[in-house]
């Protein structure tokens, strides 16, 4: 597929379903691109498509399968895109830092496809918000999906999810008061199940 020039092509484009309830629609909605009139659209749609849909069917559905309702914050973004706002300080990493990353249809160094995107667990809010303990969440996935990376942060408990393949499987909060690293392979926490860490918020929130 080449890279949609026209409206048509652009709504054709965003009619492709990545999963049972995912469009690639869903993902190409960016602030910075809306505010400051940047194109938001994939050089790669090929590669684009096939990272989302390894994100949307192996950890977006099975996660909305279990929890319900996720919504998408931010996602895809294309090199200009990525690149503005890191320039300009819009939380947005270097653009080799999101290759196979938040931009979807560029390999990283190493040749891995991948796909980003920063969600929000919609029943999950409630729990977090009277309780503070993100960590439930984290775990959880840790736990029972193969993503790669996850980078959570305060406002409603969003988090970058990452699928990758050859998965790293790392965690980093940047919610005080434990801002850091959670877990990674070799540390000691890494390995095992977590059970205890999510107990209590499955019990609440079913």
């Amino acid at each position: 597929m080449r890279k949609p020039k026209s409206v048509r092509a652009l709504e054709a484009f965003g009619r492709v379903r990545l999963s049972e309830s995912f469009f690639m629609r869903d993902f190409l909605f960016s602030e910075i691109a809306t505010i400051h009139g940047i194109g938001n659209i994939p050089t790669d749609p090929d590669l684009a498509i096939a990272a989302g849909k390894r994100l949307c069917e192996e950890l977006l559905e099975p996660l909305q399968a279990r929890f319900g309702r996720i919504s998408v914050r931010s996602s895809y973004r294309s090199p200009e895109v990525n690149r503005f706002g890191n320039e300009n300080k819009l939380n947005c990493g270097s653009n080799e830092a999101n290759f196979a990353g938040h931009i979807w249809d560029r390999r990283d160094s190493a040749g891995r496809m991948g796909a980003t995107a920063c969600i929000v667990v919609n029943r999950f809010i409630p729990y977090y918000e009277r309780t503070g303990d993100w960590e439930a969440i984290a775990w959880w996935v840790h736990d029972h999906l193969p993503y790669s990376d996850m980078e959570f942060f305060p406002n409603l408990a969003a988090f970058n999810l990452q699928w990758r393949e050859e998965p790293i499987c790392s965690i980093y909060s940047f919610i005080p008061p434990r801002r850091g690293r959670l877990t990674e392979p070799g540390k000691a926490n890494w390995a095992g199940t977590h059970e205890a860490a999510y107990a209590t918020m499955l019990a609440e929130i079913g």
